[in-house]
């Protein structure tokens, strides 16, 4: 059994009036709490939130979750080293991997390719990928690389992601572009997900991702407003990652917007009512919240652990906003099975 110690990585009622039928049937296909969580917190008699002097908690049931490996993870596996790719799946060291690239019983093997390397410029409090001030030089390949990987799995849903690269001018937007192009060129029908940065807040470089051809944007707040100086980088803030949502939609009115949010970083219920009523005031479309775990002893503790039925009670919430498509739960994660939207 192991814990889940990555995070990656919902539109108002205006917004999602303005969908294609195409794009709200994606939207309405998405899985809900049921595909996440397996137990209830129902005679669970370990603490839930952290107590002074406590060093860690225990895990509680609904948290644990086996490794599964099914007949696509090898050859997914493969391929990665073959072409160089890099995999949040495995820089964030996600249980969720066997599944995913096994295809689960739905046989539909899913990864989430990470662009741009593996080595981060920023330094949050709650990941565990590897940083540097001067990470190497994107790979020029990389792009076509990736077209040619997914399409060659035969997915039919891809999500595009990156660490952050405040070394380069463009923050890596146009290398997230090409990526997109080189897909759409080689299967037009295969739907991305670009998982964006801030890029520092340059609007024209979420510009140019957006007139990549993607169909979903997705750029995470991480936590509520109140916590982001203790749990992002510096250089990171609510403020800023709200603009470049709400941007999106200024520029290319019907585009998908998606944000993801973790709990059980010491938020209170009215910060996360607060954080959901400000993604909807930007015309978020998707949104999912999930459980924050500890990827190691350096990084923030969990604080508490949230219970199945709260998600549940946030996943409601989240449809009474107005947002499309709402997913919380405690092993939601906002690229978890996203080949099954």
């Amino acid at each position: 059994m192991l814990q889940n110690p990555c995070f990656l990585c919902g539109t108002n009622r205006r917004n999602y009036a303005t969908l294609s039928p195409e794009q709200k049937e994606q939207i309405a296909k998405g899985p809900g709490l049921g595909d996440f969580i397996s137990a209830s917190s129902d005679g669970y008699a370990g603490e839930l939130k952290l107590q002074k002097g406590t060093k860690r908690l225990r895990l509680p049931p609904w948290l644990k979750t086996e490794f599964p490996i099914g007949k696509n993870y090898s050859k997914l596996k493969g391929d990665l080293r073959h072409l160089k790719l890099h995999t949040v799946c495995e820089e964030a060291r996600c249980p969720n991997v066997g599944e995913c690239w096994g295809g689960g019983e739905s046989g539909i093997a899913t990864a989430t390719i990470m662009v741009l390397g593996d080595t981060c410029t920023r330094g949050c409090r709650f990941c565990s990928i590897k940083t540097s001030r001067s990470p190497p030089p994107p790979d020029p390949s990389e792009p076509l690389n990736t077209a040619e990987a997914v399409c060659e799995w035969g997915l039919d849903y891809v999500v595009l992601t990156s660490v952050d690269r405040d070394d380069l001018p463009d923050g890596g937007a146009n290398h997230f572009a090409e990526t997109v192009r080189q897909i759409k060129q080689r299967k037009p029908s295969m739907l991305v997900e670009c998982l964006t940065p801030d890029f520092a807040g340059d609007l024209s470089c979420v510009e140019r991702v957006v007139d990549s051809g993607l169909d979903v944007y997705a750029h995470n707040v991480e936590t509520v407003r109140e916590l982001q100086r203790h749990v992002r980088d510096h250089r990171a803030n609510f403020e800023q990652s709200l603009k470049v949502l709400e941007h999106v939609k200024i520029y290319k009115e019907n585009s998908i917007t998606k944000t993801s949010i973790m709990l059980g970083l010491g938020e209170k219920d009215d910060e996360v009512l607060r954080t959901l009523e400000a993604l909807r005031s930007v015309g978020v479309d998707c949104v999912t919240l999930g459980q924050y775990m500890q990827p190691t002893k350096r990084h923030l503790k969990v604080k508490e652990y949230v219970t199945p039925e709260k998600f549940a009670f946030w996943e409601a919430e989240g449809k009474r906003l107005g947002f499309a498509y709402t997913a919380s739960g405690p092993l939601v994660r906002s690229s978890y099975k996203a080949g099954r939207t």
